[in-house]
């Protein structure tokens, strides 16, 4: 088994191999008690019987389970169609856990290269946005970069103060704006003031909205559109908090994100409560879209890298 993603691979940093064994193994364990509701969902079905490959009706269960499991329509067809081509099938889960590895593998980096970078977060109200920026910022810090947080969601005060209070526990600056200003002036404040304070990185939390909201939408394409024309080059990443339970909906708001302010990678949240898990294989898959990070839940050291082979085991085989 290769070694997971680690946030040093992840932020182009030098890792000893034992080292990043360590870490994979630590977090395995937490990874599939988490996905325990979703490889319950996927494979419950299937588990109690020995699949036989001769057997339509078993292929038919096998989809049920994997649609129910919210793999989503064409990333089913595709696993079952690559699954049939396997000459032989001795191991089920293990077989369905190497075809989702390939899947939903995609190349993922964090692109912090610039002289100052800008992180752009969106997202729907309730996905977790404000606590996964709080944990980004310490993972930067711990690593050596120096972070400004902007609060650019300027219409309820009490995002805000949640903002503040996770900035200062990552031990990150922060601006924010007045109540119902322009959060686009805010983004704009915020990188002239990582600028004169010789910040490496900005993260900027934006309004929570529904992508069905077309004003709001294209509020949030102004906020890109400004940073920018104020910084060449940015936002270098553009990340889509998505809710775990909210399962199918999910790929909906990430299609229109990326078609609005072009998404770069996906944050999976509350996986820890979750049983459609599988959201991620489907995300992946019909979108082409690399889930770059997952939540297991509140503290601040449990936002992770994603890694494909690890979550397609834990989901599946546990």
């Amino acid at each position: 088994m290769r070694v997971s993603r680690t946030w040093s691979e992840l932020l182009g940093e030098a890792e000893s191999p034992a080292e990043a064994e360590e870490e994979r193994r630590g977090f395995f364990s937490r990874l599939r008690d988490s996905l325990g509701k979703s490889r319950k969902a996927l494979v419950g079905q299937i588990a109690a019987a020995a699949f036989d490959p001769g057997d339509e009706q078993a292929w038919e269960r096998l989809e049920e389970a994997l649609i129910a499991g919210d793999v989503g329509v064409r990333a089913t067809a595709e696993l079952v169609r690559r699954l049939e081509e396997r000459v032989e099938i001795i191991d089920l889960g293990q077989a369905l856990a190497e075809e989702i590895a390939l899947m939903i593998d995609r190349p993922v980096s964090f692109d912090l290269s610039a002289q100052l970078s800008v992180i752009l977060v969106v997202g729907v109200n309730g996905t977790g946005k404000t606590t996964t920026i709080g944990k980004l910022a310490r993972v930067l810090h711990q690593h050596g970069r120096s972070v400004l947080v902007a609060a650019a969601d300027t219409y309820r005060a009490a995002a805000e103060e949640q903002l503040q209070i996770w900035a200062e526990r990552a031990s990150a600056d922060f601006v924010g704006g007045e109540k119902g200003g322009d959060p686009a002036a805010v983004a704009f404040d915020a990188i002239e003031a990582a600028t004169a304070r010789g910040s490496d990185v900005v993260i900027v939390d934006t309004a929570g909205r529904l992508h069905t909201q077309i004003n709001l939408m294209e509020e949030l394409v102004k906020v890109r559109r400004v940073i920018a024309a104020k910084l060449e080059g940015a936002p270098q990443e553009t990340l889509l908090v998505i809710d775990a339970t909210t399962g199918q909906n999910g790929l909906q708001q990430a299609r229109l994100f990326a078609e609005a302010v072009g998404v770069t990678g996906v944050v999976l949240t509350k996986l820890d409560g979750s049983a459609k898990g599988g959201v991620a294989v489907a995300i992946a898959y019909e979108l082409d879209l690399p889930v770059k990070l997952i939540g297991l839940g509140e503290q601040l050291d449990d936002l992770r890298p994603f890694d494909p082979g690890d979550f397609a085991q834990a989901l599946v085989r546990g």
